[in-house]
């Protein structure tokens, strides 16, 4: 009870720091008294706050069925983070060091899903203060394939990372928009790289055209 009401209390709170408005653009989100098929959103990362705008632009009816993937070595760091993410906002807490960990984060992942929940995760791995979007990590197409049934939505995340910038005392009044694209699947055969191409190109076709030349000058890099 304590903490919904605290989930409640932080879905007003972003809201009206940020102005939050969500675009359903590719999809729309199953009605109250339906059964919701279940869904990954995944989405470009620059803060800890990621999720907690995705998570507050839901309808109130899925919240309770959407959970955060979250990193453990992060939100297991004190009291507070690990009251937040298991009793507020009841994430998924996975292991990335792979010499640390004791389970498969895709198997921790299958086993929400399995139970009912759909996820918010960010493929990147790791935040990006930047614009664009780094190349994504291979979680998202393993997922996938575990779980082909898994409707996979892009959602880009305008402006998070400006309200609060690195080093600021007081957040600033700027707009923030969750842009929710058509969902994808993984395709029977289909190699991993070309998947996670697929999937990052479905989420810069949400951006600004200044991301999109970022992540252009990024994938230069690479090649």
């Amino acid at each position: 009870m304590i903490g919904a009401l605290v989930a409640r209390g932080f879905t007003t709170a972003i809201r009206l720091l940020t102005g939050a408005r969500a675009l359903w653009v590719g999809c729309a989100p199953e009605p109250p008294g339906t059964l919701a098929g279940h869904r990954v959103y995944y989405g470009n990362h620059a803060s800890h706050g990621d999720f907690v705008l995705v998570w507050s632009s839901l309808p109130a009816h899925l919240r309770t069925q959407v959970r955060p993937v979250a990193a453990a070595e992060y939100w297991q760091g004190g009291a507070l983070r690990r009251y937040l993410i298991r009793d507020v906002f009841n994430g998924v807490l996975v292991e990335r060091d792979a010499a640390q960990r004791t389970r498969d984060p895709i198997d921790t992942l299958c086993e929400a899903v399995d139970g009912g929940a759909s996820l918010i995760l960010f493929p990147e791995g790791t935040r990006n203060p930047g614009d664009g979007v780094l190349p994504f990590k291979s979680g998202l197409y393993h997922l996938a394939c575990k779980r082909p049934e898994l409707e996979l939505v892009p959602v880009w995340i305008d402006n998070l990372a400006r309200v609060m910038p690195k080093g600021a005392l007081l957040p600033l009044p700027l707009l923030c928009t969750t842009t929710f694209g058509a969902p994808l699947r993984v395709q029977a055969g289909e190699a991993k790289q070309a998947f996670l191409d697929r999937a990052r190109d479905a989420l810069l076709a949400l951006a600004p055209a200044d991301a999109q030349q970022v992540a252009a000058r990024i994938d230069g890099a690479r090649a």
